[in-house]
């Protein structure tokens, strides 16, 4: 279980502390597709940042699988790094430009020493990834510019997967693709799901998307109080989250 409580992230700007997450709290089964829907500026991708163990809260715990998270970053272990994988909304911002695609697909194992050393291996995992999300060997030889939007977020999708993590954060995963990408990525995601208990966590704007997909939304218009001062008036702060109410009331099972 992936699970977040009273998480509160602030950032500084020239007008005053401004929060970006109030806590939050938050559980992802194994297994379990659980949909975030909210508009742009309310904190989801901060959050999404926080539970992939990429950004540290100001307060708030984050536990996965029972182990409470004390760092974040690279200061945290490897093999809790690769439980939980985000997959970014723009994928040319979250590629090294400098790789190739099928490069870019292994860049996590490489870099966590975990990479195979027979180059047949490697070869066969690449291809059996690419399979997966959709990509043909010629395109695993082109650099991030060479390719469309979708093919570089299939790539960004056999990217994250590759390590094999327990969950999955999907931050506006389709925003920027066709209907027909848009579906054939979510079937690959459906399908992993199926075979590895993935938890998939899907963060969108569209609330259609979401309660066709996922077994259970919430809206985080009540998660968090985003874009205000630290010293507006208290008023104004003092939203109360009702998102622990609907964790409490719903049960998120695999399907």
């Amino acid at each position: 279980m992936l699970s977040a409580e009273a998480i509160t992230k602030t950032y500084r700007a020239a007008s005053g502390r401004v929060v970006a997450v109030d806590r939050a709290s938050l559980v992802l089964e194994r297994g379990a597709r659980l949909g975030l829907v909210g508009p742009s500026g309310t904190g989801k991708s901060t959050l999404a940042q926080v539970l992939a163990l990429l950004l540290a809260p100001d307060s708030g715990s984050v536990t996965i699988d029972g182990d409470r998270i004390g760092v974040w970053g690279v200061r945290c272990s490897r093999e809790l790094r690769h439980r939980v994988q985000l997959v970014f909304q723009a994928p040319r911002m979250s590629v090294d430009p400098r790789l190739r695609l099928g490069d870019a697909i292994l860049e996590p194992l490489a870099a966590s020493g975990l990479l195979p050393g027979d180059a047949g291996e490697r070869r066969a995992l690449l291809g059996s990834w690419a399979a997966q999300v959709g990509l043909t060997a010629d395109l695993l030889e082109r650099f991030p510019h060479e390719v469309s939007e979708g093919q570089l977020q299939r790539a960004c999708l056999a990217r994250a997967l590759v390590v094999r993590p327990r969950y999955l954060i999907c931050d506006e995963l389709s925003s920027m693709l066709d209907v027909s990408t848009q579906a054939a990525l979510l079937e690959t995601i459906a399908a992993v799901q199926r075979e590895q208990a993935l938890g998939v966590l899907l963060i969108t704007h569209d609330r259609v998307l979401a309660d066709t997909w996922c077994e259970a939304t919430a809206d985080v218009g009540e998660l968090s109080v985003a874009g205000q001062r630290q010293d507006a008036p208290a008023a104004a702060r003092e939203r109360t989250s009702n998102f622990g109410r609907l964790r409490r009331r719903r049960t998120f099972r695999s399907v």
